[in-house]
């Protein structure tokens, strides 16, 4: 524009005023159009200011921060912005000279974030692999005649802690009575792998005569007499004498989960809308009550097994169960950086 308004036959102070630009501006774009031709209307471009961490030195920052400073025998036992760049700027054997501010940057890009630290159990059953892989193996070829057992509890009859939606600063509140005046209750939970359907009924405790009962439930489903597959965790009352001659009889073959591997059972995800949207947040004046509300739930999610709602409920719970091994079974073990 200002060489065409030049040539044009316009003053300086006409064009300056045109494209919004100092006049010495206008001088200097027109002395050196007259000096180097249309040569001097290619941008210059600087490039900007050398990159001082390479792609490798950033690397090295991410797997330090992912590394426990114990580790790298420092006395402590989380790193902070500020000791992790002082870590890599004197103590590291790939010494980096970082700012702070840059460092924050990084773990940012990378999806490093401050995190609450979880913890798990490792599982010591000499048959956890075989476990795993049987009920990987019925759930992935059989999936319409394979069922979860579990119970939930105890339910308890308190005010429940929730969340909830309230004008702001006014919460909805609930009595501050802790007292356990009606007892413990157990939910008896059934799940249908293949029709995503979840039943079962309360009861005053855990035992033998009850997880029959449920088996009985799960075998009333599938009445045609073919073999099916019951997922169930190591508790005692799962194991007695009288149910497995019942399963041998009833063409039921029992999956048992590995020990402190109940995060394979898939009734565990289940179990986590029923926590969020009957047990939170609640103040059941009985358990009857709360059976109720618990039926009148298995009912609407059984006609809304597809519901976003349940999905994402399902989802967290999935995720807080099997954070404790950070990975499912039949995938590869990932390595620490």
């Amino acid at each position: 524009m200002v060489v065409l308004a030049s040539a044009g036959g316009n003053t300086v102070p006409a064009i300056a005023r045109l494209v919004q630009a100092d006049e010495d501006t206008i001088r200097q774009v027109i002395h050196r159009f007259n000096e180097m031709g249309m040569a001097s209307l290619d941008p210059q471009w600087a490039g900007g200011r050398p990159r001082q961490i390479s792609p490798d030195e950033e690397q090295f920052i991410v797997e330090t921060a992912n590394t426990r400073p114990e580790k790298l025998e420092r006395p402590f036992t989380r790193w902070s912005i500020r000791k992790l760049a002082e870590h890599l700027r004197v103590h590291s054997t790939r010494r980096v000279r970082i700012g702070r501010e840059r460092l924050r940057q990084i773990l940012r890009r990378h999806r490093i974030t401050f995190q609450r630290t979880k913890t798990w159990k490792e599982s010591t059953d000499p048959q956890r692999d075989t476990k795993l892989a049987r009920i990987e193996y019925v759930s992935s070829h059989f999936p319409q005649r394979v069922f979860a057992f579990d119970e939930f509890g105890p339910l308890v009859i308190r005010p429940q802690a929730g969340t909830g939606w309230a004008p702001a600063g006014h919460p909805h509140r609930l009595p501050a009575n802790y007292h356990k005046l009606h007892g413990v209750r157990q939910f008896h939970g059934c799940y249908s792998i293949g029709d995503d359907q979840l039943w079962g009924v309360v009861r005053r405790r855990k035992s033998a005569a009850n997880t029959l009962a449920a088996l009985k439930s799960i075998r009333a489903a599938r009445p045609d007499g073919a073999p099916i597959y019951v997922i169930l965790d190591n508790l005692s009352a799962h194991k007695g004498v009288k149910i497995r001659r019942w399963a041998v009889r009833n063409k039921v073959e029992l999956c048992f989960t590995p020990t402190y591997a109940s995060w394979a059972n898939p009734i565990e995800a289940q179990f986590g809308p029923l926590r969020t949207f009957v047990i939170a947040g609640s103040n059941h004046p009985n358990h009857t009550v709360l059976t109720r509300r618990l039926q009148t739930y298995l009912r609407w999610r059984n006609a809304n097994a597809r519901h976003p709602d349940v999905l994402a409920a399902q989802r967290r719970e999935r995720a807080r169960i099997r954070s404790e091994r950070q990975r499912r079974w039949g995938q590869p073990t990932t390595h620490a950086a």
